[in-house]
């Protein structure tokens, strides 16, 4: 699987901001018996998406080390929006596309204060994802400036996924397999509840 990451700090690059008003707190919480199955039917995104909802779902569980802010999906990416090179893909293989991102800030024990530690957990995490036997998608990681809370600000990173495929349905499975991988390296001892 193809992954890399930049820093997007500074100047007019975009913020996450985990207070923005349709924020759906998707953490695990001791009280919250049902998991975040409910609380994703709120998720337009999610909702079109299921393998986004399953990702969201486990990138928010007890042992994650991240939790999510906000998400999109695009069922449908232009030619000149991504590059098929970038995906180990041929010409055949990129005829659909789509994509979507997850914007991730990590535990509340685990801020990425200290730009070697997130430069570390970026590194480490795109080499275990290149590992991974898959074509057609990749992700990419975007370090950025985060708003936890109103008075809070720290870093985070918002994940983009491309997949692409000969039809649809092929460019729908790369990208849900892009999204299951990330989880999988990201959270692997998590599972859907």
């Amino acid at each position: 699987m193809e992954a890399d990451w930049e820093f997007e700090i500074g100047g007019d690059a975009p913020i996450i901001d985990a207070c923005w008003p349709g924020f759906v707190d998707l953490r695990w919480h001791p009280q919250q018996h049902s998991g975040a199955s409910q609380l994703l039917k709120r998720i337009p995104e999610a909702v079109a998406f299921p393998p986004l909802a399953a990702a969201l779902a486990r990138l928010n569980q007890q042992r994650s080390p991240v939790w999510t802010s906000k998400c999109d999906f695009w069922p449908s990416l232009a030619s000149g929006e991504f590059d098929a090179d970038e995906m180990d893909a041929t010409e055949v293989e990129a005829a659909d596309a789509m994509g979507c991102y997850i914007d991730l800030l990590p535990r509340s024990d685990q801020q990425w204060n200290f730009p070697k530690k997130l430069v570390s957990d970026c590194k480490h995490l795109c080499d275990r994802l290149r590992a991974m036997p898959l074509r057609c998608c990749r992700v990419d990681l975007m370090v950025r400036r985060a708003r936890i809370t109103p008075d809070l600000m720290d870093t985070g990173i918002t994940a983009y996924f491309t997949g692409c495929g000969k039809t649809v349905t092929d460019a729908r499975q790369a990208l849900a397999a892009a999204l299951e991988a990330f989880a999988d390296v990201l959270c692997p001892d998590s599972t859907v509840q």
